[in-house]
């Protein structure tokens, strides 16, 4: 079969190109789905929002010592 000599080749080679083929349709069918839940979400947005009003504190401590 295809020059290739042995027995356990072929359904090696059978093996590789279908898990090829498997992880190619999964990727794909995945690409795009989001793994953050909810509770990461807004862990997120409040500490954006404190990190907003550390860099607005450092902006007014800076603007007061160079006035």
């Amino acid at each position: 079969m295809l020059g290739l000599e042995g027995t356990m080749v072929p359904p090696g080679l059978i093996l590789t190109l279908a898990s090829t083929i498997v992880c190619v349709i999964y990727g794909m069918r995945n690409w795009n789905k989001g793994y953050i839940t909810k509770e990461e979400l807004d862990r997120e947005a409040q500490w954006d929002k404190e990190q907003a009003e550390v860099d607005q504190h450092e902006r007014d401590r800076h603007h007061h010592l160079w006035s």
